[in-house]
């Protein structure tokens, strides 16, 4: 008994005494836990100052399960003061069973001020209801800048995967990161570092009381050279067609506007949305999700004339002043090629096929520069490329060369390919934003970048910092000499959609992208209009332009899925899109053919009822 008395002093002194710091430390260690304080999200502004990402402050219900006890007849009776589905109980359960008893769980978030009366009346009968304020992202503008900025989501197990053990503040309950868009690729700038706080918990891990708090430092704003103003009316004008457009200054590469059609709301996504609502916009035909201006690839049609034109140019195989006689079709290597003309365009100079779009021209410069050359040529201005913009899954196109075809189909390069090529059409692949800055480059004769986010400085690219293409200066004003004319001569193909202000002309190409081949019985038979044709099967539409033709100050490319000729489609929504650019507003009727005002007036008339205001109040957006 001494001995073991003797054991049992020795410990104590041992707890007590000798050790007894160590034992206290543990003991305050499991009895103060620190908690992550999420930091607010940087906001996103446009190149005006307005909001366009931010934060607001917004009420929620949450439920704690412990106290709720019967928490299927605290969320029936929830359903009876606010409409709640029953895809949203089934995601409330699935987040109770994940969880703790004692951890809450969101019910509903952005309540309206009458739903949260309602339950805030009731509370007394509802146990483990809880009333919350707290930030939630916020797009003010809605589908304007669907596609370029992005939207938040919750945490998935493939972001905890990707971003590792340490990144902690993933595992916050109902954080949200960027998905797509800006949002995603500036994730680690937006969010900011969170801070701490410490408090007193007891022996199951259930917060008992606040200790200390260390602040958190909030994300770091940003700014993208888009104009709301502008983008807005890209995107009303666009409404009802699957397409794009893109405006691009073309001395600095900045993107101005960029929009694909249709767009869809990105609070949807931050709010939670529901798979009904996810269904509808998966399964639409025109794509709303799918960022056309960089995702979608379309043979380039007449639209990549300029480049074969100026390759040959560069080269010096063809006298621009040379004559091609065309008489509506090309037999080469026993295979016969037409012209988009059924009886031809005559005897063509260059300015002129670049006027009238003659592919017989065309065809003949293609076999004099060679495939490789055309792919040179193309590279230097831009396509076949994947430009480093914060932007979702940019497709790369493709700028087809023989090594090319033999690695991907097994086969040799043929004639018919490069004759195929000429034209915009075969393997040739072509996203909007390649055919935007192609424009730009030979607008301007600059080797420009676009680009969409301001340095936090505010230092803009300028001129003086964009090299040169290094292309003869001749050279590039034939071809702008052959746009100008596709724009302003009476057999131009785009005369249709002229601007009466020598001020502000246009300069311009269209083009048509076959979907579908024709067949030789389908052009015997004669080729059915483009409107008796089912919706898939129809040509895409395509114009690219700048203006003004003597001092460019902004780049268009419209392309329209779909849409049949790029005359008659893309050039009337082009040249719109290039007025309310240069005149910063709805342009006067003053600016269109004097055949046209009357019709330019009703439809902007039409159109001014869905554009926002030029100066809309800017939304309160906080912080805290």
């Amino acid at each position: 008994m001494t001995a073991i008395a003797g054991a049992l002093g020795k410990r104590m002194w041992d707890l007590g005494v000798e050790n007894a710091e160590q034992y206290r430390l543990l003991a305050e260690d499991n009895r103060i836990a620190l908690r992550l304080v999420r930091p607010d999200r940087g906001r996103i502004y446009d190149s005006s100052g307005k909001v366009i990402a931010g934060n607001e402050q917004t009420f929620r219900i949450a439920i704690m399960p412990e106290e709720a006890q019967d928490v299927s007849s605290v969320l029936e009776k929830l359903r009876l003061l606010i409409p709640l589905s029953d895809e949203e109980i089934e995601n409330v359960q699935y987040s109770i069973a994940r969880k703790r008893s004692f951890a809450h769980v969101i019910v509903k978030d952005r309540m309206s001020w009458d739903e949260l009366s309602a339950v805030a009346v009731n509370l007394p009968t509802l146990p483990g209801v809880q009333l919350e304020m707290g930030l939630s992202r916020v797009y003010p503008f809605g589908k304007d800048f669907a596609h370029q900025v992005g939207y938040v989501g919750s945490v998935s197990d493939a972001d905890l995967e990707v971003a590792g053990e340490f990144d902690s503040l993933l595992r916050v309950p109902d954080y949200q990161i960027g998905k797509v868009g800006i949002e995603r690729a500036y994730e680690h700038q937006l969010r900011g570092s969170p801070g701490t706080r410490r408090v007193e918990v007891n022996a199951s891990g259930r917060t008992m009381r606040d200790l200390s708090v260390d602040p958190p430092l909030a994300g770091n704003d940003l700014q993208v050279t888009i104009d709301h103003h502008l983008q807005n009316f890209m995107r009303v004008r666009l409404e009802g067609q699957s397409a794009s457009a893109i405006v691009i200054d073309p001395a600095s590469g900045a993107l101005l506007g960029c929009v694909s059609s249709p767009s869809f709301d990105p609070n949807l996504f931050s709010n939670g949305i529901t798979n009904s609502e996810y269904t509808t916009l998966l399964e639409n035909d025109y794509r709303p999700l799918f960022d056309k201006t960089v995702q979608g690839v379309y043979p380039p049609g007449s639209t990549i004339k300029m480049s074969i034109a100026l390759a040959a140019l560069e080269l010096g195989v063809m006298d621009p002043e040379e004559h091609v006689t065309c008489n509506g079709h090309l037999d080469i290597a026993g295979r016969r090629f037409h012209c988009w003309k059924r009886n031809g365009h005559g005897r063509m100079n260059m300015v002129g096929a670049l006027r009238e779009s003659c592919d017989i021209y065309f065809y003949e410069l293609a076999q004099r520069v060679g495939i490789e050359k055309i792919a040179e040529m193309n590279d230097r201005l831009g396509l076949g490329r994947r430009f480093d913009l914060p932007l979702f899954s940019m497709a790369m196109g493709n700028n087809p060369t023989p090594a090319w075809k033999r690695t991907r189909h097994g086969q040799d390069w043929r004639i018919g390919d490069t004759i195929n090529a000429s034209i915009g059409q075969g393997y040739m692949l072509t996203s909007p934003m390649q055919l935007a800055v192609m424009t730009a480059r030979l607008a301007s004769g600059m080797a420009v970048e676009p680009h969409m986010i301001i340095p936090r400085q505010g230092r803009q690219v300028s001129k003086n910092s964009v090299p040169a293409l290094n292309l003869s200066s001749e050279h590039l004003n034939i071809i702008r000499k052959g746009m100008f004319e596709v724009c302003n001569h009476e057999r131009g193909t785009a005369y249709g959609s002229r601007i009466a202000d020598s001020s502000r002309q246009i300069a311009g190409k269209t083009g048509t992208s076959q979907v579908f081949s024709i067949t030789a019985a389908e052009r015997a038979a004669g080729i059915r209009a483009q409107t008796d044709l089912p919706w898939n099967r129809r040509d895409h539409a395509l114009f690219v332009a700048y203006a003004p033709y003597h001092a460019p100050r902004v780049s268009v490319t419209v392309v329209v899925e779909h849409g049949g000729g790029g005359s008659t489609i893309a050039a009337p929504i082009a040249r719109d899109i290039v007025l309310f650019a240069l005149h910063g507003g709805i342009p006067p009727a003053e600016d269109y053919p004097v055949s046209q005002r009357n019709r330019i007036r009703q439809d902007f008339s039409r159109l001014s009822q869905y554009l926002l205001p030029p100066h809309p109040e800017h939304r309160t957006i906080s912080r805290t």
